[in-house]
């Protein structure tokens, strides 16, 4: 018989004259974690770490944001710890998947509430419009602002979804994937913490996901009591924190 389904967690077996629905059983492989407010046991098997907007767009000196007088230096900060965590991840099977902002050519999805928060007072550039330093069109998908940054790689195994909206769940096809992967458990990197990976995270939770942040993975252009704010709502309301060195330390290749 054949596989049909786009992982172990989520496929059938067929063949000529039999169609199997059973999807087959995968252990867990659980591991434990200190954090905020209370420590975790979860299944590496079903867990995926979401890398938000770490994109030139949004993170290079002529990007986006730069060409807007926004120092992009916050930005980069999750670097270094990204360099060293995703690696691990990894090589422990967890999925790693980027989600950048890139829109279709023609914005034809994006209604004027949206436009407006990446053009407030309609002198641009905005989403879709060519950029001030040349670099093609703002977080236009396939073009330089909508890519990852070179300071990190992305690797055969990840995977990459574009989004339209501050949160990824609107518009894409990240719910499907993540349900197809067997996905439960979500870990939340990247950019901006009070913008795109919050309104992800709390759409995330309303939809059954188990959400974690991990702190020391995540940055802000916005004042510091920002990101308190943030902290204090996820432990709150939508989840919990922990640190990249906690997630290493609980690893199994590194116990």
């Amino acid at each position: 018989m054949r596989d049909l389904g786009p992982s172990p967690f989520n496929r059938w077996r067929v063949d000529r004259h039999c169609v199997d629905l059973v999807r087959p059983v995968v252990e867990p492989r659980p591991v434990s974690i200190s954090a905020e407010p209370q420590n975790l046991t979860f299944d590496l098997n079903r867990t995926a770490v979401i890398v938000v907007d770490m994109q030139n767009d949004f993170c290079e000196p002529d990007g986006w944001f730069a060409s807007k007088g926004i120092d992009v230096a916050p930005t980069r900060r999750p670097v270094p710890v990204l360099q060293r965590l995703l690696p691990a991840l990894r090589i422990a099977g967890v999925r790693i998947i980027w989600l950048n902002w890139g829109n279709p050519a023609d914005c034809l999805n994006l209604n004027p509430s949206v436009l407006h928060a990446g053009n407030p007072d309609g002198a641009g550039p905005g989403y879709g419009d060519p950029s001030r330093t040349g670099r093609g069109s703002v977080l236009r998908l396939g073009d330089w602002g909508a890519q990852v940054i070179n300071a990190l790689d992305v690797d055969p195994t990840d995977i990459v979804v574009s989004k339209h909206r501050l949160s990824g769940f609107w518009d894409n096809e990240l719910d499907s994937v993540l349900r197809n992967l067997g996905v439960t458990t979500l870990m939340f990197a990247g950019i901006n913490i009070d913008r795109c990976l919050f309104a992800t995270l709390m759409d995330a939770s309303f939809l059954g996901y188990d959400c974690l942040v991990i702190e020391d993975a995540t940055s802000t252009v916005s004042p510091q009591y920002v990101t308190d704010a943030v902290i204090f709502l996820v432990r709150l309301l939508y989840g919990f924190t922990i640190t990249s060195s906690a997630i290493v330390a609980a690893l199994p290749a590194h116990k």
